[in-house]
């Protein structure tokens, strides 16, 4: 019941810790208590039932095998199962609106499930756009299969289980992390959460975009073209701008559950897919892709090995402390916890 990349560190805990975990990932009771209103099949039923409506999902299966090869360059050959994605296909809330930004979903590292809402209208059970609804379903399970494929560290405290590394993150026993949130409008960042979060979803987005292409999907005006615009990672600036205020005109007509839907688009992008991209033009400069692939790597793994080479190669040694490391936390060099599986 361990991800590719998951760890459990400390000897004496580690069967207990397993037993634990194994737990949590045997049930899906307390994530779908958290959407009362929400019906949700796994992924397979799902795509079953489109298919048996004579749905378009060739988006979907057309990039699944994309991200397998791209993922696999990337050390991660061992994909979320399709059967730990739930996908809520209907709500009873009125004027439910459902895709990446839907609140209280994603990835749910614990329990090693992921949540996803189809991406429109959640009336009725079925998408009122299917080619839009597959392209969505795809941004939101690469990104969860990043995730899912990250490396993670736990150890039990007491009887609480506690992550003490994420990717290239580290947590110690107090909560302090190792780099510090990003100050408040902030247009970058050096925030690890934040530059991971950012990676997984440009990926995602990056891959969306390479099959939208190759299919002629697009979505030109309206609400449709905002969500298209963020499942493939083509927002502007002056996008992010409208989508931050709830009455410019693309809201008008809208049921309070899509405008929350396009303000959550527009904070997501302008937290952290803009200051994700900021910083890799920052730091990467005209290596920018480079540097996407190499933190990818290094959030998998959780290695700072090769990209601390690849930093001190380019911006002088010790480049990952002087970008990351939260003054309040210890100063001393951080390695990856010993790992017992």
């Amino acid at each position: 019941m361990l991800a590719p990349h998951e760890h459990l560190s400390g000897e004496a805990d580690a069967i207990a810790l397993a037993a634990k975990l194994a737990e949590l990932r045997s049930s899906t009771t307390d994530l779908a208590g958290q959407h009362p209103q929400v019906t949700f099949r796994p992924l397979p039923r799902v795509l079953a039932a489109w298919r048996t409506a004579g749905l378009e999902i060739r988006p979907f299966h057309d990039g699944l095998a994309l991200l397998r090869t791209r993922y696999a360059t990337l050390g991660l050959s061992r994909l979320l199962p399709l059967d730990r994605v739930m996908v809520g296909i209907r709500s009873e809330r009125e004027g439910a609106y459902g895709g990446f930004h839907h609140p209280n979903q994603g990835y749910r590292h614990l329990q090693m499930r992921a949540l996803i809402t189809v991406a429109g209208s959640l009336a009725s059970g079925l998408p009122e756009d299917p080619e839009l609804a597959a392209l969505d379903l795809l941004r939101a399970y690469a990104h969860d299969c990043l995730h899912y494929g990250s490396f993670r560290s736990y150890q039990l405290r007491g009887d609480e289980i506690v992550r003490t590394q994420y990717g290239v993150n580290f947590r110690r026993h107090d909560g302090r992390t190792y780099s510090a949130p990003d100050l408040a409008g902030s247009l970058t960042t050096r925030n690890l959460g934040v530059v991971m979060e950012g990676a997984c979803d440009h990926e995602a987005r990056t891959l969306t975009r390479r099959i939208a292409r190759c299919l002629g999907i697009t979505r030109p005006a309206g609400m449709a073209a905002y969500v298209f615009r963020d499942v493939t990672g083509t927002l502007t600036a002056a996008d992010t701008a409208a989508l931050s205020r709830s009455t410019h005109r693309v809201a008008h007509g809208l049921t309070e559950p899509a405008r929350t839907f396009l303000e959550s688009i527009g904070k997501y992008q302008e937290d952290v897919n803009a200051r994700y991209s900021r910083f890799l033009a920052d730091v990467g400069r005209d290596e920018a892709a480079d540097l996407h692939t190499t933190m990818l790597r290094a959030t998998l793994s959780g290695s700072l090995t090769g990209l601390s080479a690849w930093l001190d190669r380019r911006h002088g040694p010790r480049s990952f402390p002087s970008l990351f490391l939260n003054p309040r936390y210890p100063s001393r060099r951080v390695r990856p916890t010993p790992p017992t599986t």
